[in-house]
């Protein structure tokens, strides 16, 4: 996620780094180059192309289109939102469990048993982040695990699920033994429910993008309108009109861009959620109500959080 001040006048015209357009330079030149192209040959043989078509219908087709993008691209920042408020509260939930555990769970007699869910909590971040960012999360949860519960939940379709499991194993084995009471399980049972319910929706915007139709209708519609907008222009406008297309078409298919990464916020492009800032401050809770040293925060890297 870009992390930065308001850019002045000078960096809003000249700043890359961040900026969705070295991903459609390419495109936006090759559109440049036709509008080139269309403007020559109107120059030169103007009985041979009719070339007065005028801006009235790409004005209409223009229209259209931006709405359609508009649609595209606000149920794109939606997944994103809604990704950002599911990982915020997550750490609600467990800066919460955290609390729970040690007012529920004090004293000598509970440490172990203390110290195993709360491991298994960070386990349980480690392993969603690493499931959305399509990493190994058996790997992640492992380090947060007792060695012999390791090898157990190996064969887990769901590693983050499995931590949950384990926790909820431990909490209902504490209430056959009477360590504590019918009441304290339920409270941690709808903390645990909570955190199930974070992980399902997590897990459903990743799997669950866009339909695809809809995207490449945009996608050829952009290209389409882009490719013959020279030809409405080049009468009126001449040699201005390469430039007046660069422009409609940086704003096209840098719309398009964008909304490609926000319709994936868990990856790793530039405007995508800081998954790895978020996990460093789960973590840190964790450790907090442990006792154990907290690792430094995630700070951005050339004006990218992570």
């Amino acid at each position: 996620m870009i992390v930065r001040p308001r850019p002045g006048l000078f960096a809003i015209l000249f700043t890359l780094h961040g900026s969705i357009l070295p991903q459609v330079a390419l495109r936006i030149l090759l559109i440049t180059l036709v509008a080139c192209a269309v403007v020559a040959a109107e120059r030169h043989w103007p009985e041979l192309l009719s070339l007065n078509a005028g801006v009235a219908p790409f004005t209409l087709l223009g229209l259209a289109l931006s709405i359609f993008l508009s649609f595209r691209n606000n149920a794109c920042y939606d997944r994103w939102w809604e990704a950002r408020r599911q990982w915020g509260m997550l750490l609600v939930e467990m800066r919460g469990f955290a609390r729970t555990t040690i007012a529920l769970l004090p004293g000598p007699e509970h440490e172990a048993l203390r110290r195993r869910i709360l491991r298994r909590l960070a386990g349980f971040a480690h392993a969603l982040h690493a499931a959305l960012r399509s990493e190994d999360p058996q790997a992640a949860l492992a380090p947060w695990l007792p060695e012999a519960e390791r090898e157990v939940l190996e064969a887990h379709p769901s590693p983050a699920d499995a931590a949950l499991h384990r926790v909820a194993v431990d909490l209902g084995g504490a209430r056959e033994a009477g360590t504590i009471s019918d009441v304290l399980y339920a409270i941690f049972e709808t903390k645990l429910e909570a955190l199930s319910h974070i992980q399902a929706a997590c897990e459903r915007i990743k799997g669950t993008p866009l339909p695809f139709a809809y995207t490449l209708l945009i996608y050829r519609t952009s290209w389409l309108y882009c490719l013959f907008l020279p030809f409405g222009l080049a009468t009126s406008l001449g040699w201005a009109t390469p430039l007046a297309t660069a422009l409609v078409a940086y704003t096209f298919f840098g719309l398009d861009a964008l909304g490609d990464e926000l319709e994936e916020p868990f990856g790793l492009q530039a405007n995508d959620l800081p998954l790895d800032a978020l996990l460093r401050t789960a973590e840190g809770v964790v450790l907090n109500a442990l006792g154990d040293p907290l690792p430094p925060a995630l700070q951005p890297d050339h004006f990218v959080l992570r």
